[in-house]
């Protein structure tokens, strides 16, 4: 199953990664907030959400990285890029 069918079909979670100011500027509607370097510390938070998590922040880089990490944890995740890109699947 791809992303863009996960996000539709609302299945999982949408985790943005992005800064507390940066997710208030804008954000996928339904989606939670867990910046990147907030992410060792709320591991257990995230292992509680319904799984996958998609993954989202600016551009795909920070994104990219907490997906890394996840995914060494036995969490299932997905880098989902932008928010916007998100975003626009979610309203497709």
């Amino acid at each position: 199953m791809d992303i863009e069918q996960i996000i539709k079909e609302n299945q999982g979670t949408i985790v943005d990664v992005r800064s507390y100011g940066e997710f208030m500027g804008g954000n996928v509607a339904g989606s939670v907030n867990i910046a990147l370097n907030e992410i060792p510390e709320r591991i257990e938070e995230l292992k509680n959400l319904q799984a996958p998590l998609i993954l989202c922040c600016a551009s795909g880089n920070r994104s990219g990285q907490a997906q890394h990490f996840l995914s060494q944890h036995g969490i299932e995740c997905y880098n989902g890029g932008s928010w916007l890109d998100v975003n626009y699947y979610k309203s497709k």
